[in-house]
């Protein structure tokens, strides 16, 4: 089993894709944790380095679930999965689970420094359906919809996973 759970921030890709990996054994990769600098909020790796980390999850894990946001990364990983899965809950949705968000260590010093990003990150998110980066809801749209294999676009919230305590 290789999933790839991809949509916009706040759509709960984190949520579910823990909860694939617990419930099936699969391991797991946040693509936050390869682009971003370890310690430094909003500095991005270099191309080179991201692509590779990548490059050495594919290649080493059997069974995985990988999740984020990143257009390039996700067409990547497309061409490896057994399932395509694209959280499309809509922008009510998504800035309302950002609001909700807990404190996530492996991103921020404190869950003081995260609220301080949070009006960055809710503007970020309201432009999903208009930008056209690789990280938008055209790029996504098109990554699903060109994808030739298993796929389920889940506009609501994704079914939930037999065994796992999500």
């Amino acid at each position: 089993m290789k999933i790839l759970v991809f949509g916009n921030s706040g759509s709960g890709k984190s949520t579910y894709a823990k909860a694939l990996a617990d419930a099936h054994g699969l391991a797991h990769l946040d693509l936050d944790s390869i682009v971003w600098e370890p310690g430094r909020i909003a500095v991005q790796r270099a191309a080179q380095a991201i692509a590779a980390s990548l490059g050495e999850f594919l290649s080493s894990e059997a069974a995985w679930v990988i999740e984020g946001c990143y257009g390039e990364l996700i067409e990547r990983a497309s061409a490896h999965c057994t399932g395509l899965v694209f959280l499309n809950p809509g922008l009510a949705a998504c800035q309302a689970n950002n609001r909700r968000r807990p404190w996530e260590p492996h991103k921020y010093a404190s869950i003081e420094q995260q609220n301080s990003m949070l009006d960055a990150l809710q503007s970020w998110v309201a432009e999903y359906y208009t930008r056209g980066d690789a990280w938008s809801y055209r790029a996504h749209r098109r990554i699903f919809d060109a994808h030739g294999g298993e796929k389920a676009e889940y506009v609501d919230a994704p079914p939930v996973v037999a065994g796992s305590a999500a």
